[in-house]
């Protein structure tokens, strides 16, 4: 028998040692580690196993199954709970979603008692169209199925409901009186016509959905141009005018195929001119409803229903600061100038229609959808532009919040501004007479609006005030003191004196009625007032000639 050396059986027994160890470790890296746990993790429909060391946490169990977790998941048990036994890990996806519901908000019915029918006569005076509003809902979803459905916000009234309004005739006939042309006004959404005398008033245009953006007599009493609600989508108004010749018969109504006019459209000046200036806004879901276009254009039209091509005046632009709202415009007597007022200043067009401004204004800031544009208007002679200025206040960081503003008079020569009567409040809208051939001399008056509260005037009401042109003699016209205010608003001048008192009348609306309010000569003269409708209804008025 052959002997081995010791040494030799050392080192043999020493390798047979390490490869047991090494097949050993070989082994249990296949097969696992003594002690590890095993883990059943259930997520998106699918369950995975895994085993994992003691001690070790939820959150580390799924890095090591390469699971990810959204911002809303849940996981059970929590993230941080260690792992000492078999567990099940249960991942339930959470996903959000916001969900916009529009809705619809029904029109209510209104009946109201009018003088202007005959007694018994019923009148559908406003078309009812319903309103729209949305509610927008945060949705839960677990697993892919919806557990919750919650309101985010309140419901938000992206248009309101038009009641429907008809008129029942009674007989409570209020004093007539002789008056000098024609006057029309909007009752409702029909438009009605005083010619001669308030007791021969004429039911014109009864549609029921003049939206009073734009009402306005030709210079010569014969035409009415209006605006009328649409119910297409993208489609706010449409421009519309009525022939005011034939009165016992239906009126003529002409479709001037022109749509969204929101701040101005108005005739050319002239006798007998059938050409009407307009501006137009592009409709928008948020608020205000609009994107003004800040243009200009014009178009022509005849009796037979004949409507030209549009022609640009002033091309879409900007608008200047806050011009998303609009511009306004206003043509002169002669119909040969056009003047603007926009938030951020006044001024005339030039011939290449560009902007000549005269008045800059500080931007008034309203913290709200809406922004503020100076009334405008031009004198009867054509030299003055009447409007509002917004002025500083002393001491105050931002100017744009300033609540001081000012019937402003602009000389197109002098190019400076008058200020003729301070602390007015934003919506003084001063509105020239005709010219006045009297004692006195050839001259014209000035009235405007005065609000009762100047340091709140954008909530407000307001006191017709007249004064003369170069702001002296000013006088408290309607209502008196004591008497609740008016509300904002754009009055007219009679075309020329009232036939029982001699004296140039002004059309105002009182809580929603028609009056007329003599102009005395001197202060201290007490004036006439007249109311001419009881409806409550009325919200524009106009009055021209009738030649």
């Amino acid at each position: 028998m052959k002997i081995i050396p010791l040494r030799f059986f050392w080192l043999h027994l020493l390798f047979w040692a390490v490869s047991t160890v090494f097949l050993v470790g070989c082994a249990v890296t296949a097969e696992g580690r003594p002690g590890d746990i095993w883990v059943e993790i259930q997520a998106d429909g699918r369950v995975s196993r895994l085993e994992v060391a003691p001690n070790t946490t939820v959150g580390q169990a799924l890095q090591k199954a390469k699971l990810s977790l959204g911002q809303l998941d849940r996981v059970e048990p929590p993230l941080v709970t260690p792992i000492n036994e078999p567990t099940t890990i249960i991942i339930t996806r959470v996903k959000e979603a916001f969900e916009v519901e529009r809705i619809i908000l029904p029109f209510e019915q209104k009946v109201v008692q009018t003088e202007s029918l005959p007694e018994q006569v019923n009148l559908l005076a406003q078309k009812g169209q319903n309103g729209e509003a949305e509610i927008t809902y945060r949705i839960l979803y677990e697993d892919g199925v919806e557990v919750s459905r919650t309101m985010v916000n309140e419901m938000t009234i992206l248009k309101e409901p038009v009641p429907e309004i008809i008129m029942v005739g009674v007989q409570k006939p209020l004093i007539s009186y002789d008056i000098p042309g024609r006057l029309a006004y909007l009752l409702g959404g029909n438009a009605w016509l005083i010619d001669g005398n308030t007791a021969n008033r004429k039911l014109v245009v009864n549609t029921g959905d003049l939206d009073g953006r734009v009402f306005r007599l030709s210079q010569d009493g014969k035409w009415l141009l209006f605006t009328r609600r649409e119910n297409e989508e993208g489609q706010i108004n449409s421009l519309w005018a009525a022939h005011l010749v034939d009165l016992d018969n239906p009126t003529k109504l002409i479709n001037l195929k022109v749509k969204n006019i929101v701040h101005f459209a108005d005739w050319v000046p002239l006798p007998g001119a059938l050409r009407v200036y307009f501006s137009t806004v592009e409709p928008r879901n948020t608020a205000p409803g609009w994107q003004a276009n800040n243009n200009l254009l014009s178009l022509d039209f005849s009796p037979n229903g004949w409507v030209s091509k549009l022609k640009t005046i002033v091309e879409t632009n900007s608008g200047g600061v806050y011009g998303w709202w609009g511009t306004q415009y206003a043509l002169a007597p002669n119909g040969e100038q056009i003047a603007f007022a926009r938030p951020d200043g006044v001024g005339v067009l030039l011939d290449d229609g560009t902007f000549d401004v005269l008045l800059n204004l500080t931007p008034y800031q309203t913290g709200a959808d809406w922004a503020w544009v100076p009334g405008l208007t031009w004198s009867p002679n054509g030299k003055f532009l009447y409007t509002v200025d917004h002025l500083p206040e002393e001491g105050l960081p931002n100017q744009e919040e300033s609540k001081s503003f000012a019937v402003t008079a602009l000389s197109l020569n002098a190019r400076l501004p008058i200020h003729l009567v301070r602390q007015t409040g934003m919506f003084a809208s001063p509105i020239p007479s005709p010219i006045i051939a009297d004692d006195l001399g050839q001259r014209y008056r000035l009235a405007y609006l005065q609000a009762k509260q100047p340091e709140q005037s954008e909530v407000s009401r307001y006191q017709l005030m007249v004064m003369d042109q170069d702001g002296s003699d000013t006088q408290v016209l309607f209502p008196q003191e004591g008497e609740a205010g008016l509300e904002p608003q754009i009055v007219c001048w009679s075309p020329a004196p009232m036939s029982d008192t001699g004296l140039y009348a002004i059309a105002v609306i009182y809580q929603g009625n028609l009056y007329l309010v003599d102009v005395p000569q001197q202060a201290g003269e007490q004036s006439k007032v007249r109311q001419i409708s009881g409806d409550g209804l009325v919200s524009r008025v106009v009055w021209s000639f009738n030649q």
